[in-house]
């Protein structure tokens, strides 16, 4: 009887472990199968400037930029609140794109589409070619998700002016709205 148990328990873990493994495996796959985002920037006469990729990170949305023909030097991005990318000044963006009542992140209750520590540098040639990741932000259902309200928009700033009372200039704008 004892051996019968004995068993009876290494099946039980091992089919145990093999539904564990399927469902990690199941979520690694869906995680992974999800396609990126690409939103395409427009300047303010209303020409592609580069694109955005968005994509899920471990904490949040990498976003693959590649830019040109944009002014050379540092330039503030961030996501905004609307999905709306209206030439000349993109003041259809809206503001920061801050979830309602959800502060649940930890960057001194900053808007979720801030990018901390980040600012974009355009080189001499007007390219860029660089990734971040937006930690306050999500690819999923949640109010976190870029995707929330219809979608957002990514905006680069002229400069990047940290702490600034205004905001500056916007001279580039891309909508981001969840694929079909």
């Amino acid at each position: 009887m004892k051996f019968v148990a004995s068993k009876l328990f290494a099946c039980a873990v091992v089919t145990f472990c093999v539904a564990a493994a399927g469902t990690a495996a199941q979520e690694a796959h869906s995680h992974s199968a999800s396609k990126p985002v690409v939103a395409e920037f427009k300047n303010a006469e209303g020409q592609t400037v580069g694109t955005a990729t968005l994509s899920s990170a471990e904490h949040g949305v990498k976003i693959k930029l590649d830019m040109k023909g944009l002014p050379a030097g540092e330039h503030s991005i961030h996501i905004h609140q609307v999905a709306k990318c209206e030439a000349p000044d993109f003041k259809s963006a809206g503001p920061h794109f801050s979830p309602a009542g959800h502060m649940d992140h930890d960057h001194n209750s900053a808007p979720a589409g801030d990018i901390p520590d980040f600012t974009l540098i355009i080189a001499a040639d007007g390219t860029a070619h660089v990734s971040v990741v937006a930690p306050n932000v999500t690819l999923g259902d949640d109010a976190s998700s870029v995707f929330s309200n219809g979608g957002t928009s990514i905006v680069i700033h002229a400069v990047a002016v940290p702490g600034a009372a205004g905001s500056p200039a916007r001279i580039a704008c891309a909508v981001v709205k969840k694929p079909e």
